[in-house]
């Protein structure tokens, strides 16, 4: 099972990715995000972790690639939308030109995408569905929703399914 939870912000897209996996003892929850020192992003992972069971593991990392590759048990991976953001963060890429940004996303993406073809555990992906959600008219705004609509396209066609989530109701589609 490899499926793509996508959804606007707060539509329960992660409670509907955890449901999947919920009898799943030993599964690895990758928290793919941008400041890991950060209160707020502190504040979310432990908020996740509380109504998860106990067994789930926690993983902060932007190496999604690496964690699909390497595992042994069910993966979730959440979300792609923090990590695209922590790609072109870590990477200082905000203000470099588009078709450089792009390069270096995809990449990584591309990778994930291998990873995720050859994964044989259950794997189950979050991200945010930018079609949904107000993008700033900025610049970083409209380079965040193209390249997250092209992150959210590559990794749905290495998926087995794609759950749309709205106002906590699931349509898979």
């Amino acid at each position: 099972m490899k499926v793509l939870v996508t959804g606007g912000v707060r539509s329960g897209k992660s409670r509907h990715a955890e449901s999947l996996l919920a009898d799943s003892p030993d599964v690895t929850y990758v928290a793919a995000g941008p400041r890991y020192d950060d209160a707020d992003w502190a504040a979310r992972i432990a908020a996740h972790q509380a109504r998860r069971p106990t067994t789930w593991r926690t993983a902060e990392t932007q190496d999604v690639a690496g964690v699909l590759a390497a595992a042994n048990g069910p993966v979730l991976v959440d979300c792609l939308g923090t990590w695209l953001t922590a790609v072109v963060d870590a990477a200082g890429m905000w203000e470099a030109p588009v078709g450089e940004v792009e390069g270096h996303v995809l990449a990584q993406v591309d990778a994930i995408a291998a990873a995720l073809a050859g994964a044989t555990v259950p794997v189950v992906l979050v991200t945010n569905e930018v079609g949904l959600g107000v993008v700033p008219v900025e610049r970083s705004g409209r380079l965040f929703r193209d390249l997250l609509g092209t992150v959210n396209q590559r990794v749905a066609e290495a998926c087995d399914e794609v759950h749309l989530v709205v106002a906590g109701r699931v349509l898979r589609l």
